[in-house]
């Protein structure tokens, strides 16, 4: 033991007012050091990990500690940047699981990209390899590259392995000995770019739903850590999955300044000014919210923004009978039946009206598939059927002509509208009246709707936001309102 890392490790110590003389015993003693930390995540990492702790540490650091050492819940965390953790949750907890009393027996860390898993790879090669107390302790240890393409760390006298993989890489059958990863660890495994289309944000969802968490076994513990980078997240869909009760596990958010502007990390930013220092270093307002209040904050080129979005309850919200007026629904055509073609959308809204009060109630799960012209024209006569006094709205405009035509010779009446502008444009028109809670949208069935609204221009797919365009902007005609305003309500 150098003096170097004696100073290190009471340093540790003295920013927790913890008892030096217990610093002491442990360094000096092998059997009360293991036995310790063995029992306390929170000593073991200001023990070993002494070099990080730079300030004192802060209560939500305790509060992870405490969660990580006193059960074997998922556990899914977004806090502020430069919270320490990935720190104290991705290099010193995969190392305390095997030391430790919970006794993991095959680590897996995984990264978003290669690199990342890499670089992990390194840290913990450094820590073992520079810290002499926790390479005694924990040593002897190989690299090892096994047929994954993955990197991993095996320590024979403990018959245990730390391995680190990207979301690239698949980890199907992943096995160290009889042992499959009973501790699985996430580590910013999206990033602004991978959160940008639905389709990316699925693809990861079920990347960990279909791939990682079938990897372990049954009781295998899930750590998933990250920033808050889009409300359709993974962390966000996980936070979701434990409310609705489709995952067991606790979700924890540590923003670094809470609603009464509170500092979460006082020991890092003792005052008013250390945050506004803080800030000028976040680079802009959208990455402080951002990266540091926990908050999504649409960007500019947004047409929707979430914030926007008013609902309603369908079960308790919608007024009773007699104050409906009529159903409006605006229909958006697609020629193609192939699955990666755009869909025909079809969006209804049912309005109401008391005195100067008039609200549309967007109805929740809107018609959305690749079906080909007999289906466009027999779910238009469901519609026709299901709701009284209905108006369609059809875009007037190439192959949608056809089936104004066509329903027209049925004796369906069907309002073909010529196309106002770009779809932008006609998007932005109905700003007005979702902003002012002239359009409500239902708690649940309208997500792909919001979506498409509130990613206008990076999704894939616009059909339903066409479809709502189309039907909101009539609306608006039709009620005489051609600015909506909020003396609407």
């Amino acid at each position: 033991m150098t003096q170097t890392n004696y100073q290190q490790i009471s340093k540790g110590y003295d920013c927790n007012h913890l008892p030096k003389e217990l610093v002491d015993r442990m360094i000096k003693d092998r059997k009360v050091r293991v036995a310790v930390c063995k029992q306390s995540f929170f000593i073991f990492f200001h023990f070993y990990f002494a070099h990080y702790v730079t300030y004192e540490t802060a209560s939500f650091h305790r509060e992870i500690f405490h969660l990580i050492e006193n059960n074997n819940e998922n556990l899914f965390v977004i806090a502020f940047r430069g919270s320490g953790k990935s720190t104290i949750l991705t290099t010193a907890y995969p190392i305390w699981a095997i030391l430790g009393n919970q006794q993991k027996k095959f680590v897996l860390i995984l990264c978003q990209t290669r690199s990342q898993a890499k670089q992990h790879m390194m840290n913990l090669r450094r820590e073992l390899e520079d810290n002499e107390l926790l390479k005694d302790d924990l040593g002897p240890f190989q690299e090892e590259n096994d047929e994954w393409g993955s990197s991993s760390l095996v320590f024979s006298k403990l018959n245990v392995r730390i391995t680190t993989a990207s979301t690239e890489q698949s980890i199907r059958g992943l096995r160290h000995n009889q042992y499959r990863p009973d501790l699985i660890i996430g580590d910013d495994v999206e990033d602004i770019a991978s959160t940008k289309t639905k389709d990316s944000r699925q693809k990861t969802y079920q990347w960990l739903t279909g791939e990682v968490i079938p990897a372990g076994d049954k009781n295998t513990r899930l750590t998933i850590v990250g920033n808050l980078l889009h409300e359709d997240s993974l962390l966000m869909h996980l936070k979701q999955d434990v409310n609705d009760g489709k995952i067991n596990g606790l979700f924890k958010a540590y923003p670094l300044l809470d609603e009464t502007g509170a500092i979460a990390w006082p020991g890092k930013y003792p005052t008013e000014n250390d945050i506004e220092n803080e800030k000028k270093r976040a680079g802009n307002e959208i990455a402080w919210q951002r990266e540091y209040l926990l908050r999504i904050v649409s960007d500019a080129g947004r047409v929707v923004h979430p914030e926007w979005i008013h609902y309603y309850d369908p079960e308790k919200d919608i007024p009773s009978d007699e104050y409906f007026s009529e159903t409006y629904i605006g229909v958006d055509l697609a020629i193609s039946e192939k699955d990666s073609a755009d869909r025909t959308a079809m969006v209804v809204i049912k309005i109401y009206q008391t005195g100067d009060k008039c609200i549309a109630y967007v109805l929740p799960f809107p018609f959305n598939k690749n079906v080909g012209f007999p289906d466009q024209v027999r779910q238009i006569k469901n519609l026709i059927k299901t709701y009284r006094y209905s108006k369609i709205f059809v875009e007037k405009v190439a192959y949608q002509e056809s089936i104004i035509q066509h329903c027209q010779s049925l004796g369906i009446e069907v309002e073909g509208i010529p196309p106002r502008g770009e779809k932008r444009e006609r998007i932005a028109l109905t700003t007005a009246a979702i902003k002012a809670g002239i359009i409500r949208f239902p708690r649940k069935g309208a997500e792909e709707l919001i979506t498409q609204l509130t990613d206008f221009g990076v999704e894939r797919y616009d059909d339903l936001a066409d479809a709502f365009s189309l039907v909101v902007n009539q609306f608006i005609i039709y009620s005489n309102e051609p600015t909506p305003s909020a003396e609407w309500l």
